[in-house]
């Protein structure tokens, strides 16, 4: 059975850091890419970064160049550093596994998320 469990969210002020963490258990971690979403009140959950198994990546352009998408597949874990925090990126961040064929998250392995909220 596949799990997913997402760590390292709080609250930091704007312009600050952190580091996501996303625990995988099964085999889905090293077949499948991952991706990493969020979900702010009221909007729709969005795709923030993605990688593959080969560790290729990309993001959405309201985080170029400030969060970075990496994972560990000897310890099943994926990452997303987050610096340069806008009040813009307060949400819920989960993270999940992508679809090999449709490249959609797998909704039935969605975990609690963890909260990120940037305020002074």
């Amino acid at each position: 059975q596949v799990q997913l469990v997402e760590s390292g969210g709080g609250l930091v002020q704007p312009g600050g850091s952190l580091r996501l963490s996303c625990a995988a258990s099964g085999s889905i971690f090293s077949i499948n890419a991952m991706g990493w979403f969020r979900q702010a009140p009221g909007k729709q959950r969005e795709l923030v970064a993605a990688i593959t198994t080969g560790g290729s990546t990309n993001y959405a352009d309201s985080v170029k160049g400030r969060f970075t998408i990496s994972r560990d597949n000897a310890k099943n874990t994926m990452y997303l550093q987050m610096n340069s925090l806008k009040s813009e990126d307060t949400a819920v961040y989960y993270c999940n596994a992508l679809d090999r064929a449709t490249g959609r998250p797998l909704e039935n392995y969605w975990g609690q998320g963890t909260q990120v909220t940037v305020s002074s």
